[in-house]
């Protein structure tokens, strides 16, 4: 039997994750213009214009994934946990922006992403004792966000 879609509830979860993504670039566009383009890349590092389409996304998946999980219920055992610890990783998430691009600090930065990638981990075990689809939903955000783990590191030593 296929299940109803809420969509007030898929576009209130989406929403919820661009709103994120768009805090984040706030503190990312005005230092794409003056600070990041003076940085040393590592030879790895995509060229700019590439961030936006991953990351609109990956914020979608996200939405999605987190919807798969409020559809579950509120009363289902270990919903609201794991619903709050995908809140938290995504305060990390534009936490880092405002750290990496708002503060101009990679140093600071990659300490806060590694906290963001243990974050973004642990919303995919409790994702997946609820719905399989919703932490599969989370893996290319965690194999991005590794990548982008690896390019925080190299722009700190490369940048000191």
């Amino acid at each position: 039997m296929v299940k109803k879609i809420n969509f007030f509830k898929l576009l209130v979860s989406i929403l919820l994750c661009q709103f994120v993504g768009a805090i984040g670039s706030v503190f990312t566009a005005t230092s794409l213009e003056n600070w990041y383009p003076l940085l040393q890349k590592p030879t790895f590092s995509p060229p700019s214009w590439l961030f936006f389409p991953v990351w609109v996304t990956l914020f979608t998946l996200m939405g999605i994934s987190f919807y798969l999980v409020w559809e579950k219920g509120l009363q289902k055992e270990g919903v609201k946990v794991a619903m709050l610890i995908f809140c938290v990783q995504l305060i990390l998430n534009a936490l880092w922006s405002f750290i990496f691009f708002g503060l101009q600090s990679p140093y600071y930065a990659f300490i806060e992403i590694i906290l963001l990638w243990l974050a973004i981990f642990l919303t995919i075990v409790k994702f997946m004792k609820i719905s399989k689809t919703a932490s599969y939903l989370l893996l290319p955000y965690i194999l991005w966000v590794s990548f982008a783990m690896l390019l925080n590191y190299y722009l700190w030593i490369l940048n000191p």
